[in-house]
């Protein structure tokens, strides 16, 4: 079950639907999950200061291992992806874990 955080100086607009089905989509099946195993939450306009600039940016946490730069086409952006193994114990749902499930 992959956990996707992004967080992001720039405006809501620059996130429409079809990129978030996308980016679901195309994680879902680099991973080999059902769609709706995943969960992603984007956070815009935040202070996302990164390399010493305020340029755009985007900083994108994966709880699971996978390369997903190049969804994110945003011109002059800067993007920060820090990736967490995640084990089934380690994911709870439906008041148990993801191991028993």
């Amino acid at each position: 079950m992959p956990f996707i955080n992004v967080e992001t100086n720039l405006p809501a607009s620059k996130f429409p639907e079809d990129l978030l089905k996308r980016l679901c989509t195309t994680l879902a099946a680099a991973l080999g999950k059902p769609e709706d195993r995943m969960n992603l939450v984007v956070k815009t306009h935040h202070m996302t200061p990164l390399n010493g600039t305020f340029d755009q940016a985007i900083v994108c946490v994966i709880k699971y291992n996978v390369l997903i730069f190049s969804l994110f086409c945003v011109r002059s952006c800067s993007i920060l992806i820090l990736f967490y193994p995640l084990e089934p114990w380690q994911i709870g749902k439906k008041g148990t874990v993801m191991s028993f499930l």
